[in-house]
């Protein structure tokens, strides 16, 4: 304990229980700090690009994930220190921000870091460290605006969006088919786009799997798919022209809010009962027969009398629908969420031209479709895969694909991929570095040396020579101006992008650059850690 006298002579105390804390200062807190980011960054360095390696993740409760999208790693992992935390913040902020680009987020910040440290040793201030590659990252934002190009698409013509969410799903499992998968994602994301407002819902995209068959099975409905089938066996499986009603109030009698007994001592009683709840049941289902409803979808269950009662009454029923799947069918056929029977009416009956129960496999596998919506602001994409683990990963995927086709919707410049683009603010940022004068020329050169590491991890993860192919395309986009010139780790036989085919979003990218500095600059200014000890 640190004591110490106030003017009166009084004792008291200036960190409490001193003793049992550990306390890191000055350039040994930030190297401590510097080495944590270091570390996550490593791990995620090696599943960048389309040759990158997978992690397999095991929870605590025995749940094994096997992924290489970074936000999901880093979600996964059980990080303890802080600063690494803050990697995990970093990624995520990416993953809601953009979608895409977030294993190369932590890459760029890790190399940030890397770089600062070499800085620091030679005895430069961390803020002018920070100063240095805050006026980097702005040069390199602006350079990447001058490179960028515009991309011209249209609900015709959906090629170049295509194009582009194939480069993201190029370094996920599902490479094989990732022609198919990317047509899917950017038909998904053009039917609930509002382009007048380049805007698009995400929330309407509803992305579903099931295990069995083959990921070539994979296809996109323009209605809803819910996991449920009728509630009795013998309901038909396919209604044409339905009417829906949506219900959120359960087919039984009411329940007194009153704790209440009810003595029947005769037969004559329990039958009068027995008629009074079968009359309920009648009504109910009466009122659903007298709005025009041909399918009700129920939030709750009901029990069997009232399920009998409403295959007698040739009205098929789904019960147990989960809240949002309720909100989505209701968008999608342009009903309304019903709370008491009292309120159907036939303006609120949702309408979709197909409903049909479609089994799987030899198991007891049924989903429900509900297609030609009235309004077909809502589609689902639906996933089939071997098992579990290829579905969990098929839809982070497909994710990260709608992502990058709305960020287009909303901005249609793009950038060359395969590190092209990195190298190319590379060298625009090191060639500006002359123009400073002060000690901040050293950092902003250390930022463009920082820029090469996204390349460079590319050529690594490929099996290549990664200084010698680092080198060489370097020389090229000097020798020839063009910034479209990468890493080719498919061996094509091609170092340009453009012909590749390889593209990126600019606002992903930009965003990569802006948030990695942000992170780094907030690591460099921490200088005194103190942590309670270990018990």
């Amino acid at each position: 304990m640190a004591l110490a006298f106030d003017e009166y002579g009084r004792p008291f105390i200036i960190i409490k229980e001193q003793e049992q804390k550990s306390r890191l200062r000055g350039l040994d807190a930030q190297k401590a700090n510097i080495n944590a980011g270091k570390a996550v960054a490593r791990i995620l360095r090696t599943s960048l690009g389309p040759k990158g390696m997978d992690k397999m993740l095991q929870s605590p409760d025995g749940d094994v994930t096997i992924t290489n999208d970074g936000a999901t790693i880093l979600e996964l992992m059980d990080v303890d220190n802080q600063i690494a935390k803050l990697m995990v913040e970093l990624s995520r902020s990416q993953d809601y921000e953009i979608g895409d680009g977030t294993t190369g987020v932590v890459v760029m910040a890790g190399a940030l870091l890397e770089q600062a440290e070499k800085l620091l040793e030679r005895g430069i201030h961390p803020v002018r460290v920070a100063e240095g590659y805050e006026l980097a990252s702005r040069i390199a934002v602006e350079h990447l605006e001058h490179i960028a190009q515009k991309f011209e698409f249209n609900v015709t013509n959906i090629e170049p969006l295509v194009r582009t969410c194939m480069t993201t799903l190029s370094s996920k499992i599902v490479n094989r088919c990732k022609q198919t998968l990317a047509e899917i994602a950017v038909k998904a994301v053009l039917a609930v786009a509002d382009l007048e407002r380049k805007d698009v819902n995400l929330d309407l995209i509803k992305v579903e799997g099931k295990v069995g068959g083959k990921l070539e099975d994979t296809e996109l409905v323009y209605g809803i798919i819910v996991d449920k089938d009728m509630s009795h066996p013998q309901m038909p499986k396919i209604i044409e022209d339905a009417k829906i009603a949506i219900l959120t109030c359960p087919f039984e009698p009411p329940k007194p809010k009153t704790k209440h007994k009810v003595d029947i001592d005769t037969v004559e009683k329990f039958q009068t009962l027995r008629q009074q709840e079968l009359k309920y049941f009648d009504d109910m289902v009466q009122k659903c027969k007298d709005v025009g409803a041909t399918l009700v979808i129920c939030q709750w269950g009901f029990d069997d009398e009232a399920n009998h009662l409403l295959m007698h009454r040739n009205l098929p029923a789904v019960r147990w629908v989960g809240g949002v799947e309720l909100e989505l069918i209701a968008i999608a056929t342009g009903g309304r969420i019903v709370p008491r029977f009292q309120e159907l009416t036939p303006e609120k009956l949702g309408r979709a031209g197909l409903v049909r129960e479609k089994s799987f496999g030899t198991t007891k596998d049924r989903m429900l479709y509900i297609e030609q919506c009235a309004n077909s602001r809502a589609v689902t994409i639906f996933i089939r895969g071997g098992n579990k683990m290829m579905i969990e990963e098929t839809k982070r995927s497909i994710h990260d694909a709608l992502c990058v086709a709305r960020n287009l919707i909303r901005n249609k410049s793009i950038v060359y991929g395969g590190g092209s683009a990195e190298i190319s603010c590379s060298i625009a940022v090191d060639a500006a570095a002359y123009r400073y004068r002060g000690v901040e020329q050293y950092a902003i050169r250390s930022f463009a040396e920082a820029l090469d590491s996204i390349p460079m991890a590319l050529a690594e993860n490929s099996g290549l020579q990664p200084i010698e192919t680092l080198s060489a395309v370097k020389l090229q986009q000097i020798k020839e101006n063009t910034p479209f010139c990468g890493i080719d780790c498919n061996d094509v036989g091609t170092n340009n992008m453009q012909e590749q085919n390889v593209f990126e979003t600019l606002i992903g990218k930009q965003q990569q650059i802006l948030l990695a500095t942000q992170v780094v600059k907030m690591i460099l200014k921490i200088d005194d850690v103190i942590s309670p000890s270990e018990y």
